[in-house]
């Protein structure tokens, strides 16, 4: 694996223009090695028929030639992978198609294909290390990393990044876990003491557009952003047009246990930065205070992505081009809202986690 080599997107000239860096492998090192994410059946598009000749025998000077009219059909599926889950986080496998409804902007949907995830996990790991608190949490981020790899499995693959006032790719999509580790423990000291988060996020977001199969970014920061060139609106507003679902662990919790003022809104901007991403996409978030926590979570973010349920359905809307509001919920035999028993006996309704929306396309211009 070259430690430079990332996704061969659509847009190459743009990566290497913008981004700095080298776009040859990581897509195509995904597309050919990693996991394949089942692509919906579609009809082969039938060129239009030619316009009818005329023999060499017949001469019409005076008439153009009919034009030869192309008619495209715009295929508009929307793919929503979720989680579900009971009150206590476990998750609740063995669900079928009809266990699911999905309304767009309240309007219900038909599922057209149905799946549960047994894909390999394809994940990058974003880890913020700046000089930012004296290096204090970049270095907190390398020891949590551990026990997030020792959660990955042999068919897995994963990549390293961090970032500062630039994000720096350490690893490229491997399934050596062991060299990851070595790579992990060579990060001695942070160079500079910005925190680019929403760069680091939009660029590793844009890197995996074209990465096939089930995909995801792990980020572990404090959620401060200090000297992007993007801001926040920006943010948000990309991810909506992506699938990627982003899993954050904020390590700044120490800044509110320890401070005798406590964190202030500062902390809590940056916390709830770290939610609307997990939020958005359809991932999840958390924010431990002690290092005995992190086994467990990292062990949710792994079964979270062994555990998915992919839903697509075609929109009963024309394309517009707007953000529309998706809603998944688990119902029972009876369409009723799905309960199950807590630790205490009492039936609640499950939790189902997915991304909060997806930007329709924009319709063609017409003629076209």
């Amino acid at each position: 694996m070259g430690m430079k080599s990332w996704a061969r997107v659509t847009l190459m000239g743009v990566l290497i223009a913008v981004l700095g860096i080298p776009a040859e492998s990581w897509s195509a090192r995904a597309q050919q090695q990693g996991p394949q994410a089942p692509a919906p059946t579609q009809e082969p598009s039938q060129p239009a028929p030619p316009a009818p000749g005329q023999s060499q025998n017949q001469r019409q000077p005076t008439a153009p030639p009919p034009p030869q009219v192309a008619i495209s059909v715009q295929s508009n599926l929307v793919t929503v992978d979720c989680v579900v889950t009971d009150q206590d986080g476990n998750i609740v496998a063995g669900l079928k198609r009809e266990n699911f409804r999905i309304l767009d902007e309240g309007n219900r949907q038909q599922i057209t294909n149905f799946a549960p995830t047994e894909a390999p996990i394809t994940i990058v790991m974003l880890m913020e290390f700046s000089k930012r608190f004296g290096g204090y949490f970049g270095y907190k981020a390398k020891d949590w990393s551990y026990s997030f790899l020792n959660q990955l499995k042999q068919q897995d693959w994963v990549a390293l990044k961090t970032f500062d006032i630039k994000t720096t790719l350490v690893d490229d999509f491997t399934q050596d876990k062991r060299q990851v580790l070595q790579d992990i423990g060579s990060l001695y000291f942070p160079s500079f003491s910005e925190a680019n988060l929403f760069d680091a996020v939009l660029e590793t977001v844009q890197q995996l557009r074209d990465v096939k199969g089930k995909k995801a970014i792990l980020v572990l920061a404090t959620g401060f952003d200090t000297f992007s060139k993007h801001t926040l609106d920006d943010t948000l507003r990309r991810l909506k047009e992506n699938d990627v679902p982003i899993f954050c662990v904020g390590m700044g919790e120490d800044l509110d246990l320890y401070s005798p003022a406590g964190a202030g809104v500062g902390y809590l901007q940056a916390k709830n930065q770290l939610s609307t991403f997990a939020r958005m996409s359809g991932g999840y978030a958390w924010f431990p205070r002690f290092q005995g926590e992190m086994p467990a979570i990292f062990n949710s973010v792994a079964q979270m992505l062994r555990s998915q349920y992919t839903l697509v359905f075609s929109p009963s809307t024309p394309p517009d081009g707007r953000y529309h509001k998706l809603t998944v919920e688990a119902v029972d035999e009876q369409g009723n809202p799905m309960e199950l028993a807590n630790k205490k006996g009492k039936m609640k309704k499950v939790v189902v986690i997915a991304r909060e929306g997806y930007t329709a396309p924009t319709a063609p211009p017409a003629g076209n």
